[in-house]
């Protein structure tokens, strides 16, 4: 008589499966709770006590830990010394495994103590899955519920075939992989945290000088399966972090229009990340994103004035674009924008009106995301063949306690207001940036170019593309200004106030140039590089 061993924390389906394999002539072994849910259904179930020849212990923390067990699990069927081996101990096989474990990833998300979370390691659960895996080609292992129905069709029709047995032992160990990366994620985050003296052995001594354990551990799990990558001969797919932040792209909800693609996905969260900067900010705010940067930020009167405002900055590059919002879109703003070709409209609500208006373009995409500023200590990863990069998010943050006037000019009220928004968009853009801002939206744009005075020169010829007169417009620089031959640029068109974070060999050259100019200069001792 074939033997099952099921002991499950999620009880889903496990009933029926029970059934299903006792109709089939199985014998049910199980423990504790899931043996009395079993007997609750009416199925008959031999406890695993009986098999070990040895109670549970320790309030169940030893149970399955048996060679009666093991051994049942690992025998090989094809090896005659195995098989003698469990004759010899009075011992049978076990031909299939129902676990899935202690829901520790919960337990540690509800923020509980470590020796709390640490109760809900499982040990014994894992131990069978990975023992049934290995052995698959004789022990069925299944961990995921939706499996159960599909493996009992293949028992009914027979046999199940050698694919299938592979297919769940690939389960079994990514599974096993990811809870064990629960599990490293969380001790390193609470050592990084600086976990209370309580919550730590009393010989354990703290280091967290560095937060960066030494072994990563990440959990990911596939969302979906893209058409195609950047490009249609790249096969792509989207996984999402196991613990991802509330307001990041796994908690999107889509209400309309085509599938989101790769491209639609990045820059998805690009605007997203950019109208961050200004969550929570009295004035709504709207980004304008192309190929991961923006192309026009804009604070405004309500939704549809902000959006207006950054389609003027760059109304070419917007062509094709995702716009993000920090704040519900209105009918009056998806009117503004039923003219221009967009692939998306993210923002964290939208009205009646604004939905009957942008669902009569059948394949723009709208998206539903809050917009709220990540956690510091939220981790940004950036691949690189053969490995990651890790750092911290950059803080949305702007304090300006550090920031001091370096020229003999004081910048005006009007120039300050617009130095403190060219500063925080000049974040969200990618480096070499150079922002120009006028009344709190961008003017100019100039991003990703090699040299800072090209930079400079590309937001100017922006900028006067669209018919902007710069005289009197503030200038974001997102590193220092290494020559002076960039401040010229920005005077020769009418600049008149520069934020940057200094710190150049050549400041005092850089300095002199705005003073020349009569331009007012701040230096706000940080850099805000974005690669």
């Amino acid at each position: 008589m074939p033997r099952a061993l099921l002991s499950v924390s999620d009880k889903a389906g496990i009933v029926e499966l029970a059934r299903g394999l006792v109709e089939l002539g199985w014998e049910v072994l199980s423990t504790g709770g899931t043996a009395r849910a079993l007997r609750k259904g009416g199925i008959a179930v031999r406890d695993v006590g009986e098999v070990t020849g040895h109670p549970e212990m320790m309030e169940g923390r030893v149970k399955t830990l048996h060679p009666a067990i093991h051994a049942g699990l690992l025998a090989r069927r094809d090896r005659q010394d195995d098989l003698a081996a469990l004759r010899q101990h009075a011992y049978g096989t076990i031909d299939l495994v129902a676990c899935n474990l202690y829901p520790f990833a919960e337990a540690a998300a509800a923020g509980v103590a470590i020796p709390v979370a640490m109760e809900q390691v499982d040990i014994g659960g894992p131990a069978m899955l990975r023992a049934a895996a290995k052995n698959h080609a004789g022990v069925l292992a299944l961990v995921d519920p939706a499996d159960y129905a599909r493996v009992l069709d293949a028992l009914r029709h027979g046999a199940v075939d050698a694919a299938l047995r592979l297919h769940l032992a690939h389960k079994i160990f990514a599974h096993t992989t990811a809870y064990d990366a629960a599990i490293a994620t969380y001790l390193a985050a609470r050592l990084a945290a600086g976990a209370a003296e309580s919550e730590l052995p009393r010989s354990f001594t703290p280091s967290v000088a560095h937060p960066f354990p030494e072994e990563l551990a990440l959990r990911l799990s596939k969302v979906q399966d893209l058409r195609y990558g950047e490009n249609p001969e790249q096969p792509a797919a989207f996984y999402a972090e196991a613990e991802a932040p509330g307001a990041s792209l796994p908690a999107l909800e889509q209400l309309h229009g085509k599938e989101l693609s790769f491209n639609n996905l990045l820059d998805v969260d690009a605007a997203a990340a950019a109208a961050a900067a200004w969550a929570g900010a009295e004035r709504p705010a709207c980004v304008i994103v192309k190929h991961t940067t923006p192309c026009g930020i804009a604070l405004g009167a309500d939704a549809a004035d902000a959006y207006r405002r950054a389609l003027e900055a760059d109304p070419v590059s917007a062509f094709g674009g995702v716009v993000a919002f920090t704040v519900g879109v209105s009918g009056g703003a998806a009117e503004a924008m039923a003219n221009t070709f967009l692939e998306v409209v993210v923002a964290p609500d939208f009205d009646a009106h604004a939905l009957e208006v942008l669902k009569k373009k059948k394949n723009l995409r709208l998206i539903l995301l809050p917009v709220s500023v990540p956690a510091e200590d939220e981790l940004d990863y950036k691949r690189v063949r053969g490995g990651l990069l890790v750092q911290r998010r950059l803080p949305l943050r702007f304090p300006e306690e550090e920031w001091r006037v370096v020229t003999k000019r004081q910048p005006s009220g009007e120039e300050w207001r617009d130095l403190r928004f060219a500063w925080r968009a000049a974040a969200m853009v990618k480096s070499n940036a150079i922002v120009l801002a006028r009344e709190e939206r961008t003017v100019g744009i100039g991003a990703g170019q090699m040299s800072r005075v090209d930079a400079s020169r590309v937001a100017v010829m922006k900028a006067r593309d669209q018919g902007f007169d710069l005289k009197g417009a503030a200038l974001a620089s997102d590193a220092f200004f290494p020559f002076r031959d960039g401040v010229d640029a920005a005077a020769e068109a009418g600049i008149t106030a520069v934020i940057q974070p200094g710190g150049s060999m050549r400041d005092q050259e850089v300095i002199q140039a705005a003073d020349g100019h009569g331009i007012a200069m701040v230096f706000t001792g940080r850099r805000l590089f974005r690669h």
